[in-house]
C-alpha cells in the first residue's frame, strides 16, 4: 500500500495486519472525524482529520523501530473519538473540559466492541497487551512529557497552520533512548518546545478553540434534548451529524441561532462581567529530553524558566464568552 503523508513523505506500508487495520471500518472512520473538532470557520484551511494523525502516529513509530505490537497500537488509538473529537467533552458528563479524556474513558469498551479484536487475534497478537498502554512508553505518556502522539500532532498541526514549512528538523534531531523520545541537542529541544508552547497559546487553548468548543457543545446538547439526534449518531461522522440536525435549523428559532454561533456568523468576546457561558480548555505544554554535553536532561534543568512556565501552562485555560446575539 502507498500512503502520502504531509510530514513522512510517500511510505510504501507492506504489513498485512496493518493494511488491513487501515482499511477496518473503525480507522475509516477517522476520515471524517476533524482533529479539532469545528475549527475552520473560526480558522480557515484547519481541516485535517482523525485518521491522518493515527496513520502519522504508526508512521513514526515504525521509522523509529517500535515494535509491531506498539505500532498497532499507535494506528488504533484514537478510534474511540466521537464526531467533532475532544468537543464531545463540551457535551456530555463522560468527559472533562479540563482533561479532553472522553474518548480515553471509553476507549477499551470501544474497541472491544468492534472488529479490531478479531483482526488482531487473527494475525497472532496479544490483543489485551496491545490495549495496555504502559507496555508502550514511545506511544503514550502523561504531560509534559514526549511521546509518539504528541509529536505527530504537534507537527502536523504546526504545518497545517502554517508555522512550520516542514517536520524534516525536528524528526532528523529526535533519538530514541531507553524508551524515551529525547532530541540531540539543547538547540531542537528548545526550538520544539517553543513551538509547542505557541501552537498551544494560539491554537489548542486559545479564545477561538474555546468559542468553538463551547459552541458546538450547545448545539450538540440541544439537538440530543430535542430528540434531532440520538447518542449513537454521535459515533458516526461529523457530516453525518450535521445533516441530521440540518432539516430542523429552518423551523427552530433557537438551533438556527446556534448554528449561527458555531458557524462563526456571530461576533463574541472574552468578558468575564457579561457572559452567555463559561469554557475551559485543556492546555498542553512539553519538558523535553535532550542531550547536553554527553548527558540526557530536561528542557527545564538546562532552562530554570521553563519549569516556570511548565506550571503555568499546565493550567486549563478559563474563558467567558459573550455573543453579540
Amino acid at each position: 500500500m502507498k500512503y502520502i503523508d504531509r510530514i513522512y513523505g510517500e511510505v510504501v506500508i507492506t504489513e498485512p495486519i496493518i493494511i488491513e487495520l487501515i482499511n477496518s471500518n473503525p480507522i475509516q472512520r477517522l476520515k471524517y472525524i476533524d482533529q479539532a473538532g469545528y475549527l475552520e470557520p473560526f480558522i480557515p484551511g484547519s481541516n485535517r482529520s482523525r485518521f491522518d494523525h493515527s496513520v502519522g502516529v504508526y508512521l513514526l513509530l515504525k521509522k523509529f523501530g517500535a515494535p509491531i505490537e506498539e505500532q498497532i497500537s499507535g494506528l488504533i488509538h484514537d478510534v474511540s473519538h466521537s464526531a467533532f473529537s475532544h468537543c464531545i467533552d463540551y457535551v456530555l458528563e463522560s468527559g472533562s473540559e479540563k482533561e479532553h479524556n472522553h474518548q480515553d474513558n471509553i476507549f477499551d469498551s470501544f474497541v472491544r466492541k468492534s472488529e479490531l479484536p478479531e483482526i488482531i487475534k487473527r494475525y497472532g497478537y496479544d490483543f489485551e497487551y496491545i490495549l495496555d498502554d504502559k507496555n508502550f512508553l514511545l506511544k503514550e505518556r502523561d504531560l509534559p512529557d514526549l511521546c509518539a502522539d504528541r509529536i505527530d500532532y504537534s507537527l502536523r498541526d504546526s504545518i497545517v497552520f502554517k508555522e512550520i514549512d516542514g517536520a524534516d528538523y525536528f524528526i532528523d534531531n529526535l533519538i530514541v533512548k531507553d524508551s524515551n523520545w529525547v532530541f540531540s541537542d539543547v538547540g531542537s529541544a528548545r526550538k520544539y518546545a517553543e513551538l509547542f508552547l505557541h501552537i498551544n497559546t494560539k491554537y489548542y487553548s486559545g479564545l477561538e478553540s474555546a468559542v468553538m468548543f463551547f459552541a458546538i457543545g450547545e448545539y450538540l446538547k440541544y439537538s440530543l434534548q430535542k430528540k434531532y439526534i440520538s447518542m449513537d449518531d454521535l459515533y458516526t461522522t461529523d457530516k453525518q451529524v450535521l445533516d441530521k440536525i440540518k432539516p430542523h435549523i429552518k423551523n427552530d428559532s433557537q438551533l438556527s441561532l446556534l448554528f449561527d454561533r458555531l458557524n462563526n456568523k456571530i461576533g463574541y468576546k472574552n468578558n468575564p462581567n457579561d457572559y452567555d457561558g463559561k469554557v475551559f480548555c485543556k492546555s498542553r505544554i512539553v519538558d523535553p529530553l535532550c542531550v547536553d554535553d554527553k548527558v540526557v536532561k530536561r528542557l527545564s534543568e538546562i532552562m530554570p524558566d521553563w519549569y516556570s512556565l511548565v506550571k503555568k501552562e499546565s493550567k486549563p485555560k478559563e474563558y467567558f464568552i459573550k455573543f453579540d446575539k
